[in-house]
């Protein structure tokens, strides 16, 4: 995938970081913005303009860290949409979820390994 990250390389608010590639002959494209960001605690950004996805459409995607007790609890959240064409909202239904789901475990591994590797 051929990620494009501006001058804020996607750590301040207004941050925006675009990405694009061709996947089964789809030319897919994101463009997300950082809307919100209190490292290392709380991140949040979300898809903006016109973007070209196959099983979701625009989404928010953020993780949250509070203290607990002598330990931390992560959230990690995704709210999409579906697609608006109906083979691509098909896909959506049938595999939307999953692909959540996927991005999901992405970001907890992520943080898992920054804090890993900080330490």
């Amino acid at each position: 995938m051929e990620t494009e990250i501006d001058e804020g390389k996607g750590q301040r608010v207004g941050s925006h970081i675009k990405m694009q590639e061709k996947v089964f002959g789809f030319n897919l494209f994101l463009d997300e913005v950082i809307i919100k960001h209190s490292p290392p605690h709380h991140k949040e950004w979300e898809t903006v303009g016109n973007i070209n996805l196959l099983v979701i459409d625009h989404y928010k995607l953020g993780f949250e860290i509070k203290p607990e007790a002598e330990h931390s609890k992560l959230t990690v959240y995704i709210d999409y949409n579906l697609p608006k064409s109906p083979f691509t909202q098909l896909l959506g239904l049938l595999f939307g979820s999953m692909y959540a789901k996927w991005c999901v475990r992405q970001m907890i591994n992520g943080i898992d390994t920054h804090f890993k590797t900080s330490k």
